[in-house]
């Protein structure tokens, strides 16, 4: 199937699944693979074809305003799932399962299970329904984008939130990721439950810590 060379998302897989017999299809997609703390967020979005909101693309491509605004829209006419992997799953797991693990959180987490799952990325995770793996889908499928912005709306409400429990962090500011200034907090005040102690950084605070 030729897919568009352009990076602006559009329904042609959505669209070819759809007319080979399939009445669902979800696009899945994650937030926060990278972070030093706060948990990794996946989505899960099957999107109205009469209703698919506009402006939909990578969520890494929107600003905030953008993202918020299509977050309600796609809460208000599509089908989402959400699922969350904990710190303590992200290190028992490692990231890359925990990524996964919550790939098929949110599919289970959708009031339907869809006919197809159109995943971000070069692998799937374990589904009860087909799937196929999108290398850069949230460039490439609507659903996918709309799972992006999900994914990351989410994420980033859930670090605002620990933000205000701890704010000497500044997790409202890099939202967990490795800045400069989070490293310098990190080795300032030493590492939270909420940090990945699987993560080198954090590893290495705890180990200064226990000398």
């Amino acid at each position: 199937m030729a897919i568009r060379s352009d990076t602006t998302p559009d329904f042609t897989l959505e669209r070819a699944a759809l007319d080979g017999g399939a009445r669902l299809v979800a696009g899945v997609d994650e937030a926060g693979r990278g972070p030093l703390a706060g948990p990794v967020v996946a989505a899960a979005v099957i999107l109205d074809p009469g209703h698919v909101p506009a402006g939909l693309n990578d969520s890494k491509k929107l600003s905030q305003r953008a993202r918020d605004a299509l977050f309600a829209e796609i809460l208000a006419t599509a089908e989402i799932g959400v699922g969350v992997a904990d710190v303590a799953r992200i290190d028992e797991m490692n990231i890359l399962q925990a990524t996964l693990w919550a790939m098929t959180e949110a599919i289970a987490d959708l009031e339907h299970m869809p006919d197809l799952a159109l995943i971000d990325g070069n692998r799937c995770p374990k589904l009860t329904c087909p799937s196929q793996p999108i290398v850069k889908g949230d460039a490439k499928s609507m659903s996918i984008a709309a799972a992006s912005i999900v994914a990351k709306v989410t994420r980033d409400r859930i670090m605002l939130a620990l933000d205000r429990k701890i704010p000497q962090y500044g997790f409202a500011r890099h939202k967990g990721y490795g800045t400069a200034f989070h490293l310098e907090m990190l080795k300032t005040h030493g590492a939270t439950p909420h940090h990945r102690s699987s993560f080198a950084p954090v590893r290495n605070v705890l180990a200064d810590a226990a000398r």
